[in-house]
């Protein structure tokens, strides 16, 4: 009899850890995962590049009990036809979210096509598409900035600037002589930027104008060629971006100007080395790019696109696009922003 007891009340508890160990794989096995795909024109860009790290952060924190997410981060280095390879490769390893800065904005059929046979949602950032593709499906977002915004805001910060500092015009002659280093060939950043600067009320000349593609080097080499050309000349630097900006201060600082005869320099974006270089005094000043808040908002846009989640809460214009502002950083609130960096 006390055999038998003893035999059933093993069963039991036999019985009972089977059920725990059951119940435990049950919790285990209910958390699903996120797969996040990322593909940027070129990593190299400094901006994209701290934006990207940046979104990576704010994926992390979004980590819940009930999904991990992972993610593959992608160099297009430039090519859209590399970016298409990259885009189906991250399909078929069974993404369930695209977010895409995009090598040629005008050129994203495939992307689209390869997303909407597959249903997968893509979160455009950084380089907008125009309105006709986005507007193809409905799961095809924005994240980004008003380039028009930024042209502005660094026409404004140069018209300050000059009415504040009348010895930019070195020569006396009542107008300020000016070069543009521009991104790109066509890409709706650089163009409305350059065409803003004419709003401002300045009586100005430019000089030249120059595509460095973002790139610091390429920027250095264009501004010692022009530094050439004009000599003592060039009064004023509008850079397209911090990076440019920079690699024409590299310039300067190569070849050994005498600083009575180095110019005024402003960029745009906001990167860390452009933070510095306002607070050294380098740059006269720069336009922030939200990074931060870009790369929140595309962490929680791709956390709702592949769980389903409700989106009432995103702040959209016109369904499709998220912008963040711009902001104006002057040696005054740099400080500011570099504490918000840290």
């Amino acid at each position: 009899m006390r055999s038998r007891i003893r035999n059933t009340m093993m069963i039991l508890c036999f019985a009972l850890i089977l059920s725990f160990v059951s119940c435990s794989n049950t919790r285990v096995d209910e958390k699903k995962q996120i797969y996040i795909g990322v593909t940027c024109y070129d990593q190299k860009d400094t901006f994209i590049g701290e934006l990207i790290e940046t979104f990576k952060k704010e994926c992390a924190s979004l980590d819940t009990d009930k999904y991990d997410i992972s993610m593959t981060i992608m160099d297009a280095a430039g090519s859209q036809r590399a970016q298409d390879d990259q885009v189906q490769e991250m399909i078929e390893d069974g993404c369930n979210v695209l977010c895409i800065n995009l090598a040629d904005r005008t050129d994203l059929s495939h992307i689209i096509n390869a997303a909407m046979e597959n249903d997968i949602p893509i979160i455009f950032f950084n380089r907008e598409p125009v309105d006709e593709d986005l507007n193809r499906w409905d799961k095809l977002y924005y994240v980004g900035a008003k380039a028009k915004q930024s042209g502005q805001m660094q026409g404004e910060l140069i018209a300050d600037y000059i009415k504040n500092n009348p010895g930019v015009d070195k020569n006396g002659d009542g107008r300020i002589q000016y070069v543009i280093l521009e991104g790109e060939m066509g890409h709706q950043d650089a163009i409305v930027r350059t065409e803003s600067m004419k709003n401002n009320g300045l009586q100005i000349e430019k000089l030249s104008c120059q595509i460095a593609n973002w790139n610091r080097a390429q920027a250095q080499n264009r501004m010692t060629q022009l530094i050439g050309q004009y000599k003592n000349s060039i009064e004023l630097v509008i850079a397209n971006n911090d990076a440019m900006a920079l690699g024409a201060i590299d310039a300067y600082e190569k070849l050994g100007v005498t600083e009575s005869n180095v110019p005024v320099f402003f960029g745009v974006d906001g990167t860390d080395d452009g933070l510095e270089a306002v607070q050294q005094s380098k740059l006269a000043a720069t336009v922030y790019n939200d990074k931060e808040g870009q790369a929140r908002a595309m962490a929680q846009l791709a956390y709702l696109a592949a769980t389903g989640g409700s989106m009432k809460n995103i702040k959209f214009e016109d369904k499709k696009y998220v912008y963040l502002p711009y902001e104006k950083v002057t040696p005054d609130n740099v400080n500011e922003f570099v504490k918000n960096e840290q």
